[in-house]
């Protein structure tokens, strides 16, 4: 099924883009996605940093666009994205 004059893939590689640099942005700005505050949550650094750097938040977006976290997780029930990056998801 064709979505105008772009295809699809064109269309869903946009989509994940824009996913990208919004969680990516927000992480690094507020400390938490759209979805995260939604629900109460925030990225924290867990070796006493007061943000999430630029870096850091675009690696998990990264690791996290590869669906990687979801197959990695510890005992804790951290990601292979927060373990990586020394961040965890918490409570606000």
């Amino acid at each position: 099924m064709a979505a105008g004059v772009y295809g699809s893939a064109l269309l869903a590689t946009v989509v994940l883009v824009i996913w990208f640099v919004l969680g990516v942005v927000s992480v690094r700005m507020y400390g938490f996605t759209p979805g995260q505050y939604a629900m109460g949550l925030r990225v924290a650094s867990i070796d006493n940093r007061l943000h999430v750097g630029t870096g850091r938040a675009a690696v998990r977006g990264l690791l996290i666009a590869l669906v990687i976290p979801a197959l990695f997780t510890d005992t804790d029930g951290r990601g292979f994205q927060d373990r990586l990056t020394a961040t965890a998801v918490v409570r606000r």
